[in-house]
């Protein structure tokens, strides 16, 4: 078979070569493109002679998937595959890796990152403490007591609270199923709109797809307490941002941390969060860590490794 990993993962080429080894000592090709591209054609010349293809989160639309007659797996070094075209894959017979579980850590660790910025204004403090004429200090709140909400309780939202919880809060948080583990933790299962309600903290961490996108509606930001601050680093179209950013600036809402949009970055400079009161906002990093990175590209070649072996692993119904 002929594996190709058509964009770069962030890793040294020597890794990527480590990795690959085995690949080639089973008497399989392996090819490695180190430039990302987003052109149609170009994916589709990378692609079209592979059985396994391996990707990041560089756009893999229908278009590209449709073209391809070899393939038999996408695997996907991400944890979402909303960025591949997923229908178009199934009707091809293509099964569909992903990587989940290679960012949980850096993930909740950027939720809290947000929520202390949130909280303490480190940005502005950062900015004050610059100028020649010093405003003065901010007084800030303590994270310690808070409820916090975890919108759901995969693996990347028990994280998360495990975190929260090491800073002193309670737990309270909404997922389909009910998990032992979370509520092991001290967190206590509610329906949403009681989390929205309850929370002083609200983190999401729900992944993206039909049933899921808009569910954060104007509605349920409605509910929140004026006092209460919203985190997310799951996916932008989660969450009405339109009237997120109306309750930010009409302090319905006291504040947000924002690492995902409707778009990725760059973001459209008439973007209503761009101008959202007490808002922080990062460039959907909250997976980008250099020790994230290894650990995608290991669980990525062990997906590889494992299809070729016929016991494929982490595909996606």
């Amino acid at each position: 078979m002929k594996v190709a990993l058509i964009e770069p993962l962030r890793v040294s080429e020597e890794l990527i070569n480590d990795l690959a080894q085995p690949i080639r000592d089973m008497g399989h090709e392996f090819v490695y493109y180190d430039e990302k591209t987003t052109d149609g054609d170009e994916l589709v010349r990378r692609s079209s002679d592979a059985e396994i293809v391996m990707i990041g989160n560089n756009p893999f639309p229908a278009e590209v998937v449709q073209q391809l007659d070899k393939t038999q797996l996408i695997n996907v070094a991400f944890t979402g595959v909303d960025h591949v075209g997923r229908k178009e894959a199934q009707e091809k017979g293509i099964k569909i890796a992903n990587a989940a579980g290679y960012s949980d850590q850096s993930v909740a660790e950027l939720v809290i990152g947000l929520t202390l910025d949130v909280y303490r204004s480190l940005s502005k403090g950062n900015e004050d403490v610059r100028q020649a004429d010093f405003p003065g200090p901010i007084q800030g709140r303590e994270i310690k007591g808070k409820t916090v909400g975890i919108v759901g309780t995969g693996k990347i939202g028990l994280k998360t609270a495990e975190l929260f919880k090491a800073f002193g809060a309670n737990l309270i948080g909404y997922n389909r199923s009910e998990k032992e583990k979370a509520k092991e933790l001290g967190l206590t299962y509610l329906s949403m709109e009681e989390v929205m309600t309850q929370s002083d903290i609200i983190s999401i961490h729900l992944p993206m797809n039909e049933e899921t996108k808009g569910i954060i509606s104007e509605k349920h930001l409605r509910l929140m307490k004026e006092s209460a601050v919203l985190i997310n680093c799951a996916r932008g179209p989660i969450i009405d941002n339109q009237a997120l950013a109306e309750l930010l600036n009409d302090e319905k809402i006291s504040g947000a941390g924002i690492d995902v949009f409707d778009m990725e970055p760059p973001i459209p400079q008439d973007y209503p969060l761009l101008k959202a009161k007490n808002t922080v906002l990062t460039p959907h990093v909250a997976y980008l860590t250099d020790e994230a990175m290894v650990a995608r590209a290991y669980i990525a070649f062990d997906n590889t490794l494992a299809f070729l072996k016929g016991s494929p692993q982490n595909i996606i119904d």
